[in-house]
């Protein structure tokens, strides 16, 4: 089989990356571990491209590191990475969560964080984790970085505000858990192996005794894009962390979500019965990890 790319770079410095990607003039493409991208390009689902930039092995972007309140992982850094770095289980422990279910072990151990932003898939594990911490992105081109919320990045299925043939997403960064908070992911899948996500669901609670103060809801499929469920979300705010809440929320997701009937997933009524199922369970997780009783 041949590549469908004729060039392949793996530039040391953002500067060179972004170099090759003008003089390419918009016919080159930002790979992490290229889990994603190669495969459709060589199924003939994507355009050929005729050049491939592996932004792996950029200096400085292959680390996790704390940045004052923030945790900040470098866009070179794989899904494996960060399922095993202890900072990232105790302060963002669906983010953990969510890279641990990404394809099996050869593609966490190639494929990256960024990659999977950046693709901009709806049911995206490792996005909707990012997303329910209230995760921001850098975005670097040549006119400098720029830090944009993750959950602002999508502009429809498998499309960014990202431009993908002269900008990078350099690093990923989110806040850290504080003692009287708690975060948890769960993804309903077929039993057979590596199959698509039925429903992906995350979620970061904040707690004041048995009182949530702060939440954020993540999940996909359920539309065109990863969506931050901002609406159930705020139905906890305020409230007192009880199941009668927990199954507000999911009412309001569904009431705000575009379900449908998929040969590759489920149908729209057991997607739905998975978000109400599923949902509440996530949420009592939460608090649970947050250090109170639900």
């Amino acid at each position: 089989m041949s590549t469908a790319w004729n060039s392949y770079y793996a530039p040391d410095t953002v500067a060179d990356a972004l170099a090759i990607l003008q003089r390419h003039d918009g016919r080159a493409r930002v790979i992490g571990g290229g889990t994603d991208l190669l495969v459709e390009t060589r199924r003939g689902l994507r355009r050929p491209i005729e050049a491939i930039v592996d932004a792996t092995r950029i200096e400085g972007l292959d680390t996790i590191a704390e940045d004052g309140e923030y945790i900040v992982i470098g866009c070179g850094v794989t899904h494996t990475r960060i399922v095993n770095d202890p900072r990232i289980v105790r302060y963002g422990r669906c983010l953990s969560e969510s890279c641990g279910v990404i394809g099996g072990p050869q593609v966490r151990n190639t494929g990256t964080l960024a990659g999977n932003v950046a693709h901009a898939l709806p049911a995206g594990d490792g996005t909707i984790g990012l997303m329910a911490l209230g995760g921001d992105v850098e975005i670097t081109g040549t006119d400098g970085a720029r830090w944009v919320p993750a959950k602002h990045t999508f502009a429809g299925p498998g499309r960014s505000i990202i431009d993908r043939h002269r900008e990078i997403l350099t690093r990923l960064r989110f806040k850290r858990t504080a003692d009287n908070e708690g975060t948890a992911f769960h993804r309903v899948m077929r039993p057979q192996g590596l199959c698509l996500p039925i429903i992906s669901m995350a979620t970061r609670l904040q707690m004041d005794g048995e009182t949530i103060t702060s939440a954020g809801i993540s999940m996909g499929p359920v539309g065109p894009v990863p969506w931050y469920a901002k609406p159930a979300a705020q139905v906890l705010i305020g409230k007192p962390a009880s199941e009668e809440q927990f199954n507000k929320a999911a009412d309001i997701a569904l009431e705000n979500v575009s379900l449908r009937t998929s040969k590759y997933r489920a149908t729209e009524e057991y997607r739905e019965s998975m978000i109400r199922t599923w949902l509440p369970l996530i949420l009592a997780t939460a608090v649970q990890r947050a250090g109170a009783s639900s």
